[in-house]
């Protein structure tokens, strides 16, 4: 009996060592000699690439208007037909304008890439999707036909989509003027100053690529009988302020307020891209612009003369981009 019970009692013993072994060295892995698990930790999933930020529609005046819509229109490659999803409360906007400013006008640019194909029956894809939004406008709004003017722009640097499927963006709206003064501008003598070429000059061709603020910061004042350009973004009529163009700005102010006599002469002009009315608004639009600047920094009106001349004076070739690009100017000079 007695014999058993020490059997018993070395099986006990054994038992209760190994429990503890096992708990120790296999289950809490705290043995000197135990292996290490291998952890496989699965590869991380590569980051998403971030989507480049796509520019909001962005409509503005001067410092009298400004509308910011939460996204853009879109279009099909070849497509007039504009996806107005995310340009939010911008008729309601628009017609209010519109309503509070009897002289003004609407001029919508429709831009298209060069390799797109044109299935409309309008001159060019642009005008087609001008014409669009115009439409859309004038039904949702009732507006008059004649405040919207359009215009198609031939563009390179337009924003495609991934799949090169569709456009984001392609319109631009600008604000023109029934003002007298701009409809109707005075004829700058032939001796006045002008950086626009004679006709019988060649034209510069400028076959490097440059942007509007390059061109805009080649510009030197010397002073304000001398032109200076001022230049603008594609579909713009608010031109790139430099050090340079504002001193010309500030001069001509000082001198116009103790000579009443003089006239700040402002041209609008513009590049080869689109029917030539709608390039004599656009050119007339962007002259506005400045004219409307200068007028709250306290220049008389009747000192401030508007010319548009849309293509007519080109300083550089249209054939290329940077070409179009110095076109798209207003001409500043004291006379």
């Amino acid at each position: 009996m007695f014999t058993n019970r020490i059997a018993w009692g070395i099986l006990l013993v054994a038992w209760m060592a190994g429990s503890t072994w096992w708990h120790v060295c296999k289950i809490k892995l705290l043995c000197a000699d135990s292996p290490l698990p291998t952890v496989v930790t699965p590869a991380s999933p590569a980051p998403a690439p971030t989507a480049s930020v796509l520019p909001a529609l962005v409509v503005t005046d001067g410092n009298q208007f400004r509308f910011a819509a939460p996204g853009n229109v879109s279009f099909a490659k070849s497509g007039a037909v504009a996806n107005r999803r995310g340009v939010g409360t911008l008729p309601d906007s628009l017609t209010a304008y519109l309503t509070a400013n009897p002289g003004k006008t609407i001029i919508i640019s429709g831009y298209y890439a060069p390799d797109e194909q044109n299935p409309t029956t309008f001159p060019n894809l642009g005008i087609a999707r001008a014409n669009d939004l115009k439409q859309w406008l004038l039904t949702k709004q009732g507006l008059s036909d004649g405040l919207i003017i359009t215009t198609g722009v031939k563009a390179e640097d337009l924003a495609f989509s991934a799949k090169g499927d569709s456009i984001y963006g392609g319109i631009a709206i600008n604000f023109g003027s029934t003002d007298t003064i701009a409809t109707t501008p005075a004829p700058i003598p032939a001796s006045s100053a002008s950086t626009s070429l004679a006709a019988d000059q060649p034209l510069v061709l400028l076959t490097e690529p440059i942007t509007e603020a390059d061109l805009a910061k080649k510009e030197t004042f010397t002073s304000v009988f001398q032109p200076i350009d001022l230049y603008f973004l594609l579909g713009e009529v608010d031109h790139i302020n430099t050090e340079e163009t504002t001193k010309f700005l500030r001069e001509a102010e000082t001198y116009l307020a103790r000579h009443k006599d003089k006239k700040l002469v402002l041209t609008g002009h513009t590049d080869n891209s689109g029917p030539d009315a709608s390039n004599l608004e656009l050119s007339r639009a962007r002259a506005n612009s400045v004219r409307s600047r200068l007028r709250k920094s306290g220049i008389d009106a009747g000192q401030i003369q508007v010319d548009a001349r849309g293509e007519e004076k080109p300083k550089a070739d249209n054939s290329t981009l940077s070409g179009r690009k110095a076109n798209r100017r207003v001409t500043v000079v004291v006379q």
